[in-house]
């Protein structure tokens, strides 16, 4: 093998590293996206499933009034 060879092995090799040092930068930019929208959602969930805790309490306490007022007529 002659130093152009090695050269040009050496050039293909830089650019394939180049490649993947740019994909490991997306991939991470990508996690961190994904992370941050996780965090998101399980803090809409957890909204949504208090609301639906105060709805489900309102609701059985008119369903408590309703049958206190029919028990009293």
């Amino acid at each position: 093998m002659d130093n152009a060879d090695l050269l040009d092995q050496l050039r293909s090799l830089s650019a394939r590293i180049q490649e993947l040092v740019d994909r490991c930068q997306r991939l991470g930019d990508e996690n961190r996206s994904l992370r941050s929208q996780q965090e998101q959602l399980v803090g809409e969930r957890s909204q949504l499933l208090a609301k639906n805790e105060q709805a489900r309490s309102r609701v059985e306490a008119m369903i408590a009034r309703l049958k206190s007022l029919e028990q009293h007529t």
